[in-house]
């Protein structure tokens, strides 16, 4: 929200924030999310952000972000994934894997230690999917199963409502069955 704007600056600043995935439009019907960044350079509070590049890919839009406080600057890289309808799901999972793919591989947030910082609108729907899969792949990668009615259940406790819908969930199901299909297969002792 506009009064916000500061108090969001602040919290990725205090928790040293790598990554920020937003997953709304800023206008989906009505406002769902003000422009929080600049397009150069803006203040917010005391905050200072810089766009160093940007990047655009088809289903994403990748910034890198310089945050300055006092002296001292951060990189922080935003993604703007704009393939998601709310209350809906993607077309397909191919963009969504593409992604996680992105934030996997990337040093930025291999690097530092703080939280990914994820957001749609209510935070809830887009959101909760958005995790599901991310910890559903890690869970893949790591042990070749994966238990997405805990990842839910421990979301939800988390953070009630998180996945909104039952094609939310259905896609939550097929897009970790197309990661599932593409790890490579474990050798037989």
């Amino acid at each position: 929200m506009r009064n916000t704007v500061s108090d969001f600056w602040e919290m990725v600043w205090q928790e040293e924030v790598p990554l920020i995935i937003m997953l709304t439009q800023l206008q989906e019907g009505k406002e769902k999310c003000v422009h929080y960044w600049p397009t150069e350079e803006e203040s917010y509070g005391p905050f200072q952000i810089r766009v160093q590049d940007v990047k655009e890919r088809p289903e994403y839009i990748v910034r890198h972000l310089t945050i300055q406080y006092q002296e001292e600057r951060r990189s922080v890289k935003h993604i703007f994934f704009s393939a998601w309808p709310d209350h809906q799901t993607p077309e397909s999972a191919g963009p969504l894997l593409r992604l996680m793919d992105e934030i996997e591989e990337s040093p930025d947030t291999a690097a530092k230690s703080g939280p990914i910082v994820v957001h749609c609108s209510a935070g809830i729907g887009r959101t909760g999917c958005f995790i599901a899969t991310r910890i559903g792949c890690q869970q893949l990668k790591a042990r070749g199963e994966v238990d997405i009615l805990g990842i839910v259940c421990q979301l939800r406790l988390d953070r009630g409502g998180m996945i909104q819908t039952s094609e939310q969930y259905q896609f939550l199901h097929h897009t970790l069955a197309l990661y599932a299909a593409q790890l490579p297969e474990e050798p037989n002792p």
